[in-house]
């Protein structure tokens, strides 16, 4: 007698071995129907695998997350198969899955996106033919004679140590796979091919160059119809595609990964830091400047020679060596040295808007998301161990108040302590046991990431969502005892004695560069009217009206609110589309019947249409709108 036990608690009894598929269809044959795989210990099995002896188990569903990976890789199985079927010579290689899909790498010949028809034909009759996933297990030396037709495969297994390997068969092919996969390929209801690029055999470029087929895979074509449409979406608020046209940013091969920002992308920089300076002072923040680049022995000092040096530009002065930050705490160190403290200025909250500079590998270089110069906008908390609690909970309440202000929801995340790292275990165990209790006093739901915190202490990642449902890593709150002891940081304590302050590493925007990035993205360029930078455009009906709508237009600047004069010899249905596609959120008409009575006629970016407005209405009621730095498009009293 075999006794399973389910998640419930509840005991099902077997008198043979049963299988995964056995106990779902004990429940119902409906929810087996469902079930994908099953989980006992943390490791994952194959449906039809049999259990020999007493276990408790979970039975992985359609619903889980984990179901839509098993079933993604084996999409992978089921296009490498269909790939072999048309093209005769096409070699294998690996195929994981990755975010929102997955991959195989084929030696074959090259082939574009016009191939994908034939391709996901092919992927449709083997899922139309519900071919099961059959796992058996072979001797190396079996393996390598089965395989002995596949080189990529021959040198995998020959890098395997001696032992069973293990296989997965679908019909008339396969492949070398660890497993689990789907019962058979007509669970996957819906697959489609995304797009090909060129890959190197384990990422070397003296091998062979493959073919890397993306594609994605769900469980039902409606999910499939969603994420096509999202990444469409996606698309069309690409940031550099809208901060092309809106003439915000640029880059260039003589800075690679090192953003230009033009006129118009320095005012809503401006903003933003503005914005920020004015949360941050109310918190009770000072702001403070230190160097771009410093000594090497700094960095030595600091920690990051050793664990992130490669990472670090470095250069030679006077025949000493100097390094170009990566970040920005160590001269945030020097400043606090510069005098001595008492536990009377604590908490001690000091920010700094610094450039920072980190190597980044050109393959990974994309838009403002991912640059190798950009601005942190960093703070440095100084406190008493007493004290810990109450700063992170303040710092939260700083990011959520900040975040709102946009229209971003966010999530917690707590990484612990990393393989590599410094400081002592008493240390991490004090930090990471603060960075918790702050957590369970600010009531928000979090996730644990082990070992995934920053070398010198444990770390709440703050993701933030945007319009699309997509998180974004930007805010994190970091505690560290490590590098106030590295630096010998003291302040005297209420005893008269010197003591080792707490410190707390922390950014809201994290890079600047990239939270303006997923602005663009959030708002699709259509920004808030405090946050456009331009938030209004006259539009003469004629020429003789040019020089009324210049004084206009200077009167609004005297008021606080960036205005332009679009003066071309063009219609005044053009001039509107393209304030419109310029992202503009107000556009005044300027005809004479306006400027007689001294009004505006005002249209908003969301297609309002207002007559008659006096001067006077417009200016209090924009700025009043701009000054409560408000989201919505009703700006003005119907």
């Amino acid at each position: 007698m075999i006794n399973i036990t389910l998640p419930d608690e509840s005991i099902k009894s077997f008198e043979d071995p049963p299988s995964g598929l056995d106990i779902a269809k004990s429940i119902s044959e409906g929810f087996a129907r469902n079930c994908v795989a099953y989980e006992i210990g943390g490791e994952v099995y194959d449906l039809n695998t049999k259990i020999n002896n007493n276990a408790a188990i979970r039975l992985i569903t359609t619903r889980d997350e984990e179901a839509r990976d098993i079933m993604r890789h084996s999409a992978a199985h089921v296009m490498a198969e269909a790939v072999c079927r048309i093209y005769k010579d096409a070699k294998l290689t690996i195929g994981p899955i990755v975010e929102d899909g997955f991959y195989y790498d084929i030696d074959m010949e090259p082939v574009s996106e016009d191939a994908f028809p034939e391709i996901e034909a092919e992927i449709k009759k083997i899922i139309k033919a519900k071919i099961p996933f059959e796992r058996f297990e072979v001797s190396k030396a079996e393996a390598l004679d089965f395989f002995k037709d596949e080189p990529y495969k021959l040198e995998m297994i020959s890098e395997l140590e001696d032992g069973n390997i293990s296989l997965y068969k679908q019909g008339g092919f396969t492949d070398l796979c660890r497993g689990p996969h789907v019962p058979h390929s007509g669970y996957i209801k819906a697959v489609k091919l995304m797009k090909v690029s060129g890959a190197y055999w384990r990422a070397d470029q003296t091998k062979e160059q493959l073919q890397r087929i993306y594609g994605t895979a769900f469980f039902d074509k409606k999910e499939l119809k969603e994420y096509l449409h999202f990444l469409e979406e996606a698309r069309k608020r690409n940031h550099r595609k809208i901060g092309a046209a809106l003439d915000l940013f640029s880059f260039h091969d003589e800075a690679a990964g090192m953003p230009f920002f033009h006129p118009k992308g320095m005012a809503l920089w401006n903003l933003l830091i503005e914005y920020w300076r004015y949360e941050h002072k109310k918190a009770g923040y000072v702001e403070t400047k230190t160097p771009v680049m410093l000594n090497w022995k700094l960095w030595e000092k600091s920690g990051h020679w050793e664990n992130y040096r490669e990472n670090m530009y470095t250069s030679v002065i006077d025949d000493d060596g100097y390094a170009i930050k990566p970040m920005n705490c160590p001269g945030g160190m020097l400043l606090y040295g510069e005098k001595s403290h008492s536990y009377k200025e604590f908490p001690m909250r000091v920010g700094e808007i610094g450039l920072v500079h980190r190597h980044e590998l050109s393959g990974v270089l994309s838009g403002l998301f991912r640059v190798r110069a950009f601005h942190q906008d960093d703070a440095h908390i100084f406190m008493m161990p007493d004290q810990i609690e109450g700063e992170i909970l303040g710092v939260l309440k700083l990011v959520e108040r900040i975040y709102s202000t946009f229209g971003l929801g966010f999530h917690l995340e707590l990484s612990t302590r990393p393989e590599k790292s410094i400081g002592s275990d008493e240390q991490w165990e004090t930090a990471t046991n603060g960075l918790i209790s702050a957590l369970d006093s600010y009531g928000m739901d979090y996730v644990i990431n082990e070992g995934d915190g920053a070398f010198y202490g444990p770390k709440i990642d703050i993701h933030i969502k945007d319009a699309l449902k997509r998180t974004w890593q930007c805010g994190t709150i970091q505690l560290d005892m490590s590098l106030p002891e590295r630096f010998d940081l003291t302040y005297v304590g209420k005893d008269n004695e010197k003591h080792r302050p707490v410190m707390i590493h922390r950014v809201v925007y994290g890079s600047i560069e990239r939270f303006l990035g997923i602005l663009i993205e959030h708002f699709e360029g259509k920004f808030p009217l405090w946050l456009s930078p331009v938030q209004v455009v006259l539009l003469p009906i004629n020429d003789e009206l040019i020089p009324y709508a210049d004084e206009v237009r200077e009167s609004l600047e005297d008021s606080g609110i960036r205005s332009e004069v679009d003066g071309r010899t063009e219609s005044l249905k053009k001039k509107v589309r393209d304030a419109q596609l310029n992202r503009i959120p107000l556009i005044l008409t300027i005809g004479e019947k306006e400027k007689t009575a001294g009004t505006f006629s005002v249209r908003t970016l969301d297609g309002k249409v207002r007559f008659g407005l006096s001067k006077e209405d417009f200016l209090k009621q924009v700025n009043i709108h701009i000054n409560e730095r408000k989201l919505n498009w009703d700006i003005f009293d119907d």
